[in-house]
């Protein structure tokens, strides 16, 4: 078993890692949006990172639950269940979670747009709740060594 101050800052990187990856999503579909890109190079760029994206949040939520944390790992398991429906229920015949073919159909730019604005509001939500139990754990010793009540070591 890890030290919870590990499986936190752990948990923070990966958490950090996926923002900065739901960002990217943001852009490159706002990109597609307003014609800057054409749609096979949105598709491309973005089906190459729905993988990586699924199989780290799944190691974080394999790690809270080695680690016993059962209520963060508990409020990962929607998402762990979100994103693996959004990879199984992708078409036969489809590149991938985001088709050139069918992305401009159906208003389905808009609905990636807001499934990624609701991701990017979950992983904000979660990165605190992380960086509130790493600190949590980080203070849960004594932070300053004493040996008896009224002496003081501040030497570390």
């Amino acid at each position: 078993m890890l030290p919870e101050t590990l499986v936190f800052a752990i948990a923070m990187l990966i958490t950090g890692a996926i923002l900065f990856l739901l960002i990217y999503f943001v852009i490159i579909l706002s990109d597609l949006e307003c014609d800057y890109l054409n749609a096979q190079q949105c598709c491309s760029k973005l089906n190459f990172w729905v993988v990586p994206k699924l199989s780290a949040h799944c190691f974080l939520a394999f790690v809270l639950l080695l680690n016993g944390s059962w209520i963060l790992f508990i409020a990962n398991a929607p998402m762990v269940g979100w994103l693996l429906y959004d990879l199984v229920k992708v078409p036969t015949g489809n590149l991938g979670i985001y088709d050139p073919a069918e992305i401009h159909n159906r208003g389905m730019v808009k609905k990636h747009l807001r499934d990624t604005m609701i991701g990017l509001g979950f992983y904000m939500i979660i990165f605190f709740v992380y960086l509130y139990c790493m600190i949590i754990a980080m203070l849960k010793g004594d932070p300053i060594r004493r040996h008896e009540e009224e002496d003081i070591i501040t030497e570390f």
